[in-house]
């Protein structure tokens, strides 16, 4: 995995270095020595370090057995295909970024009361947020488009 996404790292450690900084198990950020440390109790023949995470992270090392790659995957709650699939880690990465989101002060509770409420309301409540949005400088949101219920 030598194809490179944001500077002269490897794809794969990019893409594990997003996962430790955006997605958190339990609750919390992890460092390497805990992960390892998990990874090794869901799987203890399992060769793992917290030094040797490090280094996928960083690129200075980009081969990991298929085995930790797996547990990695699982630890973190993605696809393995997420470290190889340009498709499925844009995927991963767009409901990362959601997740994300809901995380900031506030657009939680905005989403909560959302939730539920009939399409016209939510629209009008849309159209007023955009505008809040457009009065602090802020980009415009595009929506993606959502499957229509049937």
């Amino acid at each position: 995995m030598t194809d490179t996404e944001g500077g002269d790292r490897p794809l794969l450690a990019v893409r594990l270095d997003d996962l430790f900084k955006t997605v958190r198990p339990k609750g919390r950020h992890w460092t390497n020595a805990e992960v390892a440390e998990e990874l090794k109790r869901a799987n203890p023949e399992l060769k793992a370090g917290g030094v040797y995470l490090s280094q996928l992270r960083t690129g200075k090392r980009a081969n990991p057995s298929p085995d930790l790659l797996g547990a990695l995957a699982r630890f973190f709650g993605v696809s393995v295909a997420y470290f190889f699939d340009e498709k499925v880690a844009e995927s991963v990465i767009g409901e990362l970024a959601a997740v994300e989101a809901l995380r900031q002060s506030g657009v939680r509770a905005v989403a909560m009361r959302a939730a539920g409420m009939k399409k016209e309301n939510l629209q009008a409540i849309t159209a007023i947020m955009d505008q809040y949005r457009q009065m602090q400088g802020l980009p415009p949101v595009t929506d993606s488009p959502s499957p229509s219920p049937s």
